[in-house]
Parts: C-alpha cells; sequence; structure tokens
C-alpha cells in the first residue's frame, strides 16, 4: 500500500510546523505557504517508505488540515 499526501494551500496559514516534522518533504513559498520541497508545483505526491513517519506527523501537527493523506492499494 502506497500513502498519497495532499496539499491544500489555501488552508495554509503558513505556521511552519509541517515544515519542521518533515523538512525534506515541505517547504514554503515567498508568502510562507505551504508546496512540497522536490516538486513545489505538484498538490500531490506519494510518501516514500522512509519518509512515512515525518509526513504523518506534519500531518498530525498541521491545525488546519492543509495536509491530506490517503493510503492507496
Amino acid at each position: 500500500m502506497s500513502l498519497l499526501c495532499k496539499l491544500v494551500p489555501e488552508r495554509c496559514i503558513a505556521c511552519g510546523l509541517c515544515q519542521i516534522e518533515a523538512p525534506d518533504i515541505f517547504d514554503y513559498d515567498e508568502e510562507g505557504i505551504v508546496l512540497f520541497a522536490q516538486e513545489p508545483e505538484a498538490h500531490q505526491q506519494f510518501v516514500m517508505p522512509e519518509e512515512e513517519t515525518y509526513v504523518k506527523k506534519a500531518y498530525q501537527k498541521c491545525p488546519v488540515r492543509a495536509i491530506l493523506l490517503e493510503n492507496k492499494i
């Protein structure tokens, strides 16, 4: 099973918690809004197994649910 991470930038309040938990996955634009570090234009990407723990922590810490996770078969 693969974990799909989706971003909802319009919900982001630029608190910075996701980047603290998963700095290799999440980054910010010039306004502090979340984006993917490796693919800034993407709004979703599959999470590598070795990164799942960090992404799940970021998901749990996001106060506005700007990060969504889905298990894909």
